[in-house]
């Protein structure tokens, strides 16, 4: 590989250089959503960041086995031990079968990383289908002393980890410190310490979910279902470990844990977390009740949203900021994206028309360094998007007469474009996309023929008349020695 990828790795805090352990295989896991609701917002954030690190990797040539889980089984109300499961909540409420919330919801979501244009991981295994592999890992876990039976559940010692181990590597805390500053749950009297997490426990009679195990019926806790289907599908080592930075703790610490204990060795050599949504400053998430799902944002129907947001209006939202910087929603910022995704696509068109000359006067091949370089620097999607704006500005130019273009370079220039703008980015043309391309062109050559007939018949008043209603439209109108052409206006 010619291209130096540095990735944040959140576990050394600082940018390393990737090297897959076993090239040109790259074993990828990221923690999918727990199905038991509409996706929203923060959820479109790791699935468009993953996403775009999943094509850049497969675009360099590497063979990517990208695994996203669906939680459907042990991720309890409060994130802790106690509550009721998420999924039996809300089956329980709507009369309906566990699994049944379970199929609309994650159809739901599959819908909803369509329309994103997110694409699907290479194994998507749900936590209900691997009970047996956390079984197993548990039972491992026993053996070496790092957990314990309790009144039928078993619990991870992390005490007795901490001696020989660190728990707190991924998120920097201190088991001294959390022991002074963690309070005790209702419920939690039968652990032997207060940090000490469920890797199973024992189902009470009310407990719709519940499978048997050596320790008598209950399900597993909800950090175990990574551990064990990561180690499953990638091995007991592999190379990137992905998910939300609300993740890193207890999730993600917990994994760390339950993985040296099982398999004796360090489970991920690159963990990586992609920071939150904000609204106001404050996380959206459904546990805060300010969340907004993306079929309200699509079609405009929640109270805080001006107007309905495209698909790719909210991918172009997301990768305009760094994945490891926070993004606060606005309409004045989702508006901007909007305009900056059309400023972006009419430069896509206005590529296609583009002539070549004898010579270049300017370097096209800056624009293509800028974007590896910028993807090469831990996936940094807003400096593409600022290289990629450069080349739009060319691309005006030279459309304006006013820069020239080789055929050579205009053949990079073209590929650039078609490579980020498309395939790493993930961004399309919604307009042209799904078989409406074809009538929208047709009717705009239909229109400017009209256009161009009035002006053959020096019919000034209508020539005009249509290119001034185009322009209400967002549509520029542009009169050259070749013919009208047409753009959107940002």
């Amino acid at each position: 590989m010619d291209n130096n990828i540095l990735i944040y790795n959140t576990l050394s805090r600082k940018k390393e250089l990737f090297v897959p352990f076993n090239p040109p295989f790259v074993g990828m896991y990221v923690c999918g959503p727990t199905v038991y609701g509409d996706a929203h917002l923060g959820h479109a954030r790791p699935a468009i960041t993953f996403d775009v690190v999943f094509r850049y990797l497969t675009h360099l040539g590497y063979r990517v086995r990208y695994v996203r889980n669906i939680t459907d089984v042990g991720h309890l109300e409060n994130d802790a031990d106690e509550g009721e499961d998420k999924i039996g909540k809300k089956a329980r409420l709507e009369e309906l079968e566990p699994m049944e919330i379970v199929q609309y919801y994650s159809d739901r979501y599959h819908d909803n990383m369509d329309q994103l244009n997110v694409r699907k991981p290479s194994i998507e295994p749900r936590a209900s289908g691997h009970i047996i592999e956390q079984i197993e890992m548990i039972k491992k876990i026993l053996a070496v002393g790092l957990a314990y039976e309790s009144a039928g559940s078993i619990y991870f010692d992390v005490a007795k980890y901490n001696e020989s181990h660190h728990y707190g590597i991924l998120s920097g805390r201190v088991l001294e410190d959390m022991l002074s500053n963690t309070r005790l749950l209702e419920g939690q009297d039968e652990k032997r310490n207060s940090f000490d997490f469920a890797l199973w426990k024992k189902a009470q009679p009310e407990h719709i979910m519940r499978w048997p195990s050596p320790w008598g019926e209950g399900f597993p806790g909800w950090h175990m279902e990574c551990s064990a289907m990561s180690c499953k599908y990638l091995g007991e080592r592999f190379d990137i470990h992905g998910g939300g930075m609300d993740l890193m703790f207890p999730h993600h610490e917990a994994e760390i844990a339950q993985s040296v204990a099982a398999n004796g060795k360090d489970p991920v050599y690159y963990w990586m977390h992609n920071n939150m949504i904000t609204i106001n400053g404050q996380k959206m998430g459904k546990s805060l009740g300010n969340f907004i799902t993306l079929d309200e944002l699509f079609t405009g129907s929640h109270a805080a949203l001006e107007q309905a947001y495209s698909p790719m209006t909210i991918r172009f939202f997301i990768l305009q900021a760094h994945y490891r910087s926070t993004v606060d929603f606005s309409n004045e910022a989702l508006q901007a994206s909007e305009r900056g995704f059309h400023r972006l696509l009419a430069a896509t068109e206005t590529l296609k028309k583009l002539r070549p000359s004898e010579v270049s006067s300017i370097d096209v091949a800056a624009v293509n360094k800028a974007c590896y370089d910028a993807m090469n620097d831990d996936f940094n999607s807003p400096l593409v998007i600022a290289a990629l704006f450069e080349g739009a500005r060319i691309i005006n130019v030279i459309n304006d007469g006013k820069e020239t273009i080789t055929i050579d370079d205009l053949a990079l220039l073209r590929n650039t474009f078609d490579t980020f703008v498309f395939e790493i980015l993930g961004l399309k043309d919604e307009v042209t996309s799904g078989g409406q391309g074809d009538i929208v062109n047709g009717l705009m050559g239909l229109i400017l023929n009209i256009r161009q007939n009035a002006r053959t018949t020096k019919d000034w008043p209508t020539s005009d008349l249509i290119r001034d209603e185009l322009k209400k439209l967002s549509i520029q109108v542009k009169d050259t020695k070749d013919g009208a052409v047409w753009t959107v206006e940002d």
